[in-house]
């Protein structure tokens, strides 16, 4: 399980809301990992330029080979932020694949912005970008308000239905995985 998201500032709020979203999915039975802040810092996606930085080779890489990812986005100005978007932008590149950009993998979304409009339009532009990459974004999306709920330095929230969403996200993620990967059995 692959988590994207947060912003520049290590522990922001974003971040901390994609953490709990990735304990959801540990507790489901997932590895995870977490590609965040600075390691998001990418050159402009460019479909017309063939080199990759090694930021983002391993960034594309990680995708490929995710069977689920979870991207939470701050929410700038009633949108994603462009550190996310850029780092969706480069999906393009697996456009070649056996499994293009996003396609048989649930995608839980979570934005989190400072007031409940920023958060929605957030969490819609997220499922709009998700559903034209192929992915399946989870029924569960998380809009959080942060002028209402505050993250922590150990994991949790002010508000514990937060978290038992973010969890629940995370969880829905794996559930995807664990059945498209039956289906593909039968």
């Amino acid at each position: 399980m692959l988590g994207i998201g947060g912003s520049l500032r290590d522990g922001s709020q974003s971040e901390r809301a994609l953490g709990i979203a990735l304990d959801g999915a540990a507790e489901a039975g997932a590895e995870t990992r977490a590609i965040t802040g600075s390691d998001l810092v990418l050159p402009f996606y460019d479909a017309t330029i063939a080199d990759r930085s090694p930021e983002a080779m391993a960034l594309v890489e990680a995708i490929r080979t995710a069977d689920g990812l979870i991207v939470v986005s701050p929410g700038y100005h009633g949108g994603l932020s462009g550190l996310v978007k850029n780092a969706l932008d480069y999906v393009e590149d697996l456009r070649p694949d056996h499994r293009p950009y996003l396609d048989g993998r649930g995608v839980g979304l979570v934005a989190v912005a400072f007031g409940w409009q920023a958060a929605v339009t957030t969490l819609g532009q997220l499922r709009t970008i998700t559903h034209a990459l192929r992915g399946w974004p989870t029924p569960l999306g998380g809009a959080v308000n942060t002028a209402e709920v505050k993250f922590d330095e150990a994991g949790g929230a002010s508000e514990e239905k937060t978290v038992h969403n973010l969890r629940t996200i995370g969880g829905q993620v794996v559930e995807f995985a664990r059945t498209r990967r039956a289906a593909a059995m039968i």
